[in-house]
């Protein structure tokens, strides 16, 4: 009874300390800043330690707190499904994005990722601004925070990649901004808006792209202190066009000089005869480490132009950084070049974080920062130190199949396309046929697994039919949209990449479920982040778990992530 009444009393006393913390006004930071890094390794954080500043890279390690073993668990790997995963809390099983790219069986033909011909482009002219969130299948954590606020919250997503920023901001997203390399500009669609706003017009006009390559590219440090890098002329690295070797300095003054053959063809299709002048190749800069400082000037003004974090209300920007993808396809893991672009973006992430701190206050700013997913070495690079490694390219793998079928069932079209690592066969021939289709499924995987660089192939029917917690096979699983993906799965040997410029002998790509694809950074910084660090396995889709606990709203409704606890303590 004296315990009871001991207790009763306790809780008495405990409930208005309870209450008044509950009456509190709900915290939450000012504006929430995601940055997603095209391509980062999770080792490029330490690979280049020595060289980074103070204000970057390690500020953000210093103060926040880093997840050091955090996966994708899923395949492909590639910038579509890696934002969509980020921002969906799921996978391409459940948000539907299965890749940059895809067959429709509907059309039989091929479709982008971020593709709508139902809406235009603003600011920008052609299939450049045709563009829209519309294939994913599920919200984002930014269209809850939109939910969460009845809309008072504001999203913009930046991103010279469409798909990098569009996926992003999600379907309820105020806009979202990409580079169109035909004028230099950042454009939009009508999908966000009928016309740019006064301040994108206002800064599309001072024609920054065209400032940053008026400059040679030379390194920020003497060449000869990039001890963590192969040496400047190496055969797998793949030069500028219209230089002859791929050395420093590149000289991005001449190498824009002419117009790429997109603005030519366009010019030629609408009747127009090519300006004296001719337009500059202002595309080029996707492939410089100017084309993230690019990206980040844009989004320090949007930052100051929208208000955003400063208007009473939880405001959301969804940053990506994608030239050191571009930079990582043409010259590799262990470039100069590669090493250069990260330096620099250490000095534009300082800036980010410097101007943050000034416009909207220090401590007021939640940011987390992450990859859409890592990379692979270049497989000369890897041949010539004797480590295992090798290509694929798709049109073989297609006609391989296809030749095969050819012999057991007579001439026909029996695959339709070999798209992400998938065989999709022609179903409607194998019908005709009156063959049964998981007969031929399982014919593919036999075909599949005799060819050089495969280690696995998989049916989608037992994909369908079976689940796996772990391993290989879960990764398919997690990648597998029925409406979307094909009808077998291919799984490479470690090692081995698959590139339409087959064979890969120059720079490097990414797609596979191997740690060198799937293991990428993730550091939580600002609003209520402590600084600390964790080897505790966490998956990519546990980020918007996590933002959506500590931003006390909903979860996106396909999320299959869990919060991650280490940190929001």
């Amino acid at each position: 009874m004296k315990k009871s009444l001991f207790l009763l009393g306790a809780a008495l006393l405990a409930a208005p300390a309870f209450a008044q913390k509950k009456t509190k006004p709900l915290a939450r930071p000012k504006l929430v800043v995601g940055i997603v890094v095209d391509q980062m390794r999770y080792d490029y954080l330490y690979r280049y330690w020595n060289k980074y500043g103070t204000d970057g890279f390690k500020r953000l390690l210093g103060e926040g707190f880093s997840y050091e073993n955090t996966h994708y668990n899923y395949v492909p790997t590639y910038t579509g499904p890696g934002h969509a995963s980020i921002y969906t809390g799921t996978t391409p099983s459940m948000h539907g994005i299965v890749g940059n790219n895809w067959f429709e069986r509907e059309t039989g033909k091929g479709t982008y990722v971020t593709e709508d011909k139902t809406v235009q482009g603003v600011g920008g002219s052609g299939p450049e601004g045709q563009m829209s969130p519309r294939h994913m299948k599920t919200t984002t954590i930014t269209d809850e925070l939109r939910l969460a606020t009845n809309f008072e919250s504001k999203v913009i997503g930046v991103c010279i990649k469409d798909r990098g920023s569009i996926l992003p901001a999600g379907h309820a997203a105020n806009a979202a901004y990409w580079y169109d390399g035909s004028n230099g500009a950042f454009i939009t669609s009508t999908f966000y808006a009928q016309q740019l706003p006064a301040w994108v017009a206002q800064f599309n006009s001072q024609q920054r792209a065209a400032q940053y390559l008026d400059k040679p590219w030379t390194t920020l440090l003497p060449i000869g202190q990039y001890t963590e890098s192969t040496p400047d002329d190496v055969a797998w690295e793949s030069a500028f066009k219209g230089e002859v070797k791929p050395v420093f300095p590149h000289d991005l003054p001449t190498l824009s000089a002419q117009a790429p053959k997109a603005v030519q063809g366009a010019l030629k299709a609408e009747g127009e005869k090519a300006p004296v002048a001719t337009p500059r190749n202002l595309d080029l800069i996707r492939s410089t480490p100017f084309g993230n400082s690019l990206t980040l000037d844009f989004a320090l003004e949007a930052v100051r132009a929208e208000q955003l974090g400063q208007r009473g209300q939880t405001d959301f920007l969804a940053l990506s950084f994608s030239s050191t993808d571009y930079v990582g396809h043409q010259f590799g893991t262990t470039a100069i070049e590669t090493e250069d672009t990260y330096l620099r973006l250490d000095q534009d992430i300082a800036r980010l974080l410097s101007s943050l701190d000034k416009t909207v206050g220090k401590g007021q700013v939640l940011v987390f920062l992450s990859a859409d997913h890592a990379a692979a070495q270049s497989p000369n690079f890897m041949v010539e130190h004797h480590l295992p490694a090798g290509s694929v390219g798709p049109r073989l793998m297609r006609d391989s199949i296809q030749q095969a079928l050819v012999k057991r069932h007579g001439a026909g079209n029996w695959v339709l396309s070999y798209e992400n690592q998938q065989v999709y066969l022609n179903r409607p021939l194998i019908a005709q046929k009156q063959l049964n289709l998981r007969t031929v499924q399982d014919e593919v995987v036999d075909i599949a697994v005799t060819l050089a660089g495969v280690t696995r192939a998989i049916t989608a029917d037992d994909l369908q039919k079976s689940h796996w917690e772990s391993g290989m096979l879960m990764y398919l699983e997690n990648g597998y949209f029925p409406k979307r993906s094909g009808d077998v799965m291919v799984v490479l040997e470690p090692g081995w990449l698959e590139s339409y410029s087959f064979p890969v002998s120059k720079g490097t790509t990414h797609g596979s479920l191997n740690n060198y694809d799937t293991h990428v950074p993730l550091v939580f910084w600002g609003w209520h982040v402590k600084r600390g660090e964790s080897s505790t396995p966490a998956k990519i889709t546990d980020i918007a778990a996590t933002l959506a606990r500590w931003l006390h709203i909903q979860e996106p409704n396909g999320s299959t992530g869990t919060p991650l606890l280490e940190v929001l303590r």
